[in-house]
């Protein structure tokens, strides 16, 4: 395994440990790289310097840098968006991968009208934009998807 400093293009800074570099290269192409606190998938290595496990006495080398905590929002728009996301998850009906078919259903009537939220393929959200469903991305990770 080798871990990497990660940074996306909002400038947020993470590690992920991978394989080997033939992976991490593999899943940064198929675009699987995501930050975990804007989700986008810009991804390039951060500059690092060498992980030496031990000192020559045997005793663990200190840690040269604090870890980050990424779980908390940075700036006061990454705190709005994160309320957003509670208010629109507690809201709103999780319809899961069916949210496609669900919202579809709503729009022609077939379903009660009411606030859904899910995932959709991106093929899937073209079809309904372009039948005049309307849908939108939400700009934030998806709760219930962890890696």
């Amino acid at each position: 395994m080798i871990r990497f400093s990660l940074k996306c293009s909002n400038g947020h800074c993470f590690d992920s440990w991978f394989k080997s570099n033939e992976a991490y290269e593999s899943l940064g192409m198929a675009e699987m790289l995501s930050c975990p606190v804007c989700n986008v998938t810009e991804i390039e290595k951060n500059l690092m310097a060498p992980g030496l496990g031990s000192t020559s006495n045997g005793n663990e080398a200190p840690s040269e840098r604090p870890t980050p905590n990424i779980s908390a929002a940075a700036t006061p728009s990454e705190r709005a968006l994160k309320e957003l996301a509670k208010w629109i998850e507690k809201n709103s009906e999780y319809v899961g991968p069916g949210f496609a078919e669900e919202a579809r259903a709503i729009h022609e009537g077939d379903s009660p009208k009411r606030s859904i939220f899910g995932e959709a393929e991106f093929g899937e959200a073209v079809e309904l934009l372009e039948d005049g469903v309307p849908v939108m991305p939400l700009p934030w990770p998806s709760s219930r998807k962890t890696n």
